[in-house]
């Protein structure tokens, strides 16, 4: 009857209120600690559209720039605009900055000794700079600081010994505070530029990454030049694990050229 029905949705409503939760701003404390979960969520976020390999896309933009747009609302809340909230936003900006130059027309991949620093996005950089320098408020010093930096020199166009010294040290402290294969392997293609191939080959096949077709890219880069068959061997393992299109193009261009020495 309609006077039962009345009475079940009063109920209804009677519980629902008994149930009510308070929505709340939390306190500081925990403020901080969501919102380091937060900032990993974005910079998870970001590198998935930056090494992105889904639909043989080998970067998705989309994904970048809502990673960056999500980190901008947290700068601009004072309870949120913290240095690690600064220096992911520099990180982001400063990589997004290079995306034009990563890659040829025909969606290959180019690697950042072959890339043409006319195309690096200079609003961009400029934004990194500001959100680096801002980042340098405080006394903690997060991963993302020293990423960031990284980054920032990376958009440094002279191939100076300062540059590449500066940022082998920023890796040495990288991986002193927060580890990660990728990041080591990144360190011994720096560590070529300062102290030569030799002594970076020692250094990556002591990580000994043989599921990471990087790994072996980067060793086939090393060895050339120093033993043709051993780059060959390591071209030829990378080529194996590839999951794009694009970065078996660059592959195939490098054991080509080989073959032709």
């Amino acid at each position: 009857s309609k006077e039962t029905v009345n009475k079940r949705l009063y109920r209804a409503k009677e519980k629902l209120r008994e149930e009510q939760i308070e929505i709340k701003l939390p306190d500081l404390d925990e403020i901080e600690t969501r919102l380091e979960n937060v900032l990993r969520t974005i910079y998870l976020l970001f590198n998935e559209g930056y090494y992105s390999i889904s639909q043989n896309h080998p970067v998705r933009k989309d994904l970048c720039f809502e990673a960056i747009r999500l980190c901008y609302l947290l700068v601009e809340n004072e309870q949120t605009n913290k240095p690690a909230t600064n220096a992911l936003l520099a990180l982001m900006c400063l990589q997004a900055s290079r995306f034009d130059a990563r890659f040829g027309s025909g969606g290959e991949l180019i690697l950042y000794d072959d890339q043409d620093p006319e195309l690096w996005d200079v609003e961009l950089i400029s934004k990194g700079t500001y959100f680096l320098n801002q980042a340098a408020q405080g006394n903690k010093l997060s991963g993302y600081h020293l990423e960031a930096a990284i980054a920032w020199w990376n958009t440094q166009k002279e191939d100076t010994k300062e540059k590449w010294g500066n940022i082998l040290l920023l890796y040495n402290q990288l991986l002193q505070i927060n580890y990660s294969p990728v990041a080591a392997l990144n360190r011994t293609y720096v560590l070529s530029k300062v102290h030569g191939k030799r002594r970076a080959i020692e250094e990556a096949e002591k990580l000994k990454l043989e599921d990471n077709q990087f790994y072996f890219t980067l060793l086939g880069e090393l060895y050339t030049g120093i033993d043709k068959h051993k780059a060959l061997k390591h071209f030829q393992m990378a080529i194996q694990l590839v999951k794009s299109s694009a970065d078996k193009q660059l592959i195939q261009k490098k054991l080509e050229k080989l073959h032709k020495e």
